[in-house]
């Protein structure tokens, strides 16, 4: 990662000598520089033995971050809050959980919406970690505690230290916003920042771990922490017993099974169903959990690119941060992302380009038209427009992010189908800027991936949408398309287990001959009993277009019954439209069907949302 005087602290001269000692060091040195800047923001010199001798085991940052030196006789309480869609803010909290245990203090961590907000007056010490979704709004279960944060009730906060870690994806307009807003809110409020925000692109953990560390080192300088065993706040706990070694950073290299096309002949659409093999992995999942992908970019892209710039496709490249190298070509498949344009890129491409519209593009009066010109656009689109470059390719590492994984809800129960996970792709292609343009993963899936063949792959827990805990408990769930993918998981468990509570599923696509995603397993499933009702939906077979949202509205009583007799609402699929509709259309049942007003029945709405009885995975 590259600073750059206009983001970050530091005068050119400083950012220019920190650019050319930062690439050289190893991680042990970074490890190292960790906790010292730690320690020595914190004012607590006579630490430095210490994080010499336990520097081996800290975690490397990704950037310099600002500490505020702490105040003796500070609190010893700790509560860690976290806003998160699809685990990784909760995932993360639970890390910072344990180092601050460890050092001594008296640990809350919550998700938001179940933190008592008379409450925060309180607190002492509040972490924050939380991710941003959509078009900068507040992950589901962030949403109330935001609305309050930011509402004439929020107290004032003084006393109070905090520091905020934000995740999100530089591909949209709103990067990291909710943790952005939660920053800025808690300093207006009063409160003081211990640790300068970190905001977190898709590729986090380096970011992350340098924030977790700073925060360690910055509570640790206050003598009311307890003082813990040395080294005890930066050692990784040893894995469970049975749990696998496998993991984001780590990936499991998966058998194909079998890869079959989902779609009738005569479609106009194409969907893996991806078996893979989990056996002698260790790894498990849960219904509602996802697969993380590592897949490959489309090599004619990479092939292009290459040739354009006249560069030599087996020259070396940095590809990770211990310094490990590969051959240039092999980096653009397997390493960095070339298919999204994102404003941080743009920025740092003006430095080794020859083309005066591109500074002027990304000057801030050109916000609506760097927008624009970002989307649909890809790294080729931007070498052939703001030619001539000064680019080598050893600059790939310093201006690309890494290639993120996809992640895929699991369609699957292992109970039903054990050391096995399945997956629902569909192949993503499309025309825009006169060019074709592929979809990373699904294609690569569709085209180039065979049985027999091994793909990386993780799992990714999520807690924040999983079936209830009854058997008994009536479960509606909306998931058009792929959206059915963990429906199917919900499906299969509930069989497997014997659960015998009602289920009614809401599927809907283009064509019912050609689109009807898992007909059969359906169909065998209401014949026996497995699922109860099924309302579907085949927008392209009518005059009319009809939806999910309209078969749902044709079943208000009905549905709303269920609703009233405990049942669970699931959604799972596009989050700009059919989310959106989804949620119109259950306000407009409970409002007609309850004999609410619109206010009531947004608060019954939010009600279900905060007894985990209407949970959403949309993306």
């Amino acid at each position: 990662m590259q600073l750059q005087v206009t983001n970050s602290p530091f005068t050119g001269e400083q950012a220019e000598l920190l650019n050319k000692l930062l690439p050289t060091l190893t991680g042990s040195q970074m490890q190292w520089l960790s906790g010292y800047l730690a320690f020595y923001g914190a004012g607590n010199n006579t630490a430095l033995a210490s994080v010499a001798a336990g520097a081996a085991i800290a975690e490397a940052p990704a950037t310099a971050l600002s500490v505020v030196p702490a105040v003796p006789q500070g609190p010893k309480d700790a509560t860690i809050l976290f806003g998160s869609q699809t685990g990784n803010a909760q995932r993360l909290a639970g890390r910072l959980a344990e180092k601050l245990k460890a050092q001594g203090f008296d640990v809350t961590l919550s998700a938001m919406n179940k933190f008592k907000t008379n409450k925060l007056k309180e607190v002492g010490y509040l972490f924050i970690l939380a991710s941003t979704h959509g078009e900068g709004d507040p992950p589901d279960n962030a949403l109330t505690f935001y609305e309050f944060l930011h509402g004439k009730r929020a107290p004032k906060l003084e006393g109070m230290k905090f520091s905020v870690l934000a995740l999100g994806d530089t591909s949209y307009e709103f990067f990291c916003k909710t943790g952005a807003d939660f920053d800025s809110r808690l300093a207006e409020l009063g409160a003081e920042r211990i640790v300068d925000r970190v905001d977190c692109d898709v590729d986090f953990e380096d970011a992350a771990a340098g924030w977790l560390a700073a925060v360690s080192g910055a509570v640790s300088a206050a003598p009311s922490a307890a003082a813990a065993p040395q080294g005890a706040a930066v050692l990784a706990s040893p894995a469970a017993a049975g749990e696998s070694e496998y993991s984001r950073s780590n990936p499991f290299m998966a058998e194909v099974l079998d890869s079959l096309n989902l779609n009738g002949r005569g479609s106009d659409r194409e969907t893996r169903h991806l078996e893979l093999s989990l056996e002698g992995s260790g790894l498990t999942y849960a219904p509602g959990d996802a697969v993380g992908v590592y897949a490959q970019n489309d090599p004619a892209l990479v092939n292009d690119i290459i040739a354009l710039l006249n560069w030599d496709a087996n020259e070396k490249v940095v590809t990770g941060k211990a310094g490990e190298t590969s051959a240039l070509r092999e980096a653009l498949l397997h390493h960095y992302e070339i298919t999204v344009l994102t404003k941080p890129l743009l920025e740092k491409a003006v430095a080794f380009s020859g083309n005066a519209k591109l500074a002027e593009l990304v000057k801030p009066e050109n916000k609506e038209e760097l927008k624009a010109y970002l989307n649909g656009r890809d790294l080729l689109d931007l070498l052939r427009d703001f030619a001539p470059w000064t680019l080598k390719a050893a600059d790939v590492a310093n201006l690309l992010r890494k290639l993120p994984p996809r992640l895929y809800s699991i369609a699957s129960s292992i109970e039903a189908h054990p050391e096995e996970v399945h997956l629902t792709i569909r192949k993503v292609e499309y025309e825009a800027h006169g060019r074709d343009r592929k979809g990373v993963c699904s294609v690569f899936v569709s085209e180039r991936l065979q049985p027999g063949d091994k793909l990386p792959i993780f799992i990714q827990q999520n807690p924040n949408f999983k079936p209830p805990v009854s058997p008994e408990t009536p479960v509606i769930m909306v998931g058009p398309g792929t959206g059915v993918a963990p429906f199917r998981a919900f499906l299969e468990e509930r069989e497997e287990s014997g659960a015998e509570g009602q289920t009614w599923l809401f599927y809907g696509d283009r064509h019912f001959v050609t689109d009807f995603l898992y007909q059969t397993d359906w169909q065998r499933m209401l014949k026996d009993g497995v699922l109860s009702k099924l309302d579907v939906a085949f927008s392209r077979d009518t005059e009319e277009k009809v939806y999910v949202q309209h078969r749902m509205l044709e079943n208000g009583a009905e549905l709303y019954k269920w609703l009233e007799n405990g049942a669970h609402v699931y959604v799972c699929g596009d989050e700009k439209h059919m989310a959106h509709d989804v949620q119109s259309a259950l306000l407009t049942i409970i409002g007609q069907y309850g004999g609410k007003s619109p206010e009531d029945a947004a608060a019954y709405l939010s009600a279900l949302q905060e007894q985990g009885r209407y949970q959403r995975d949309v993306y």
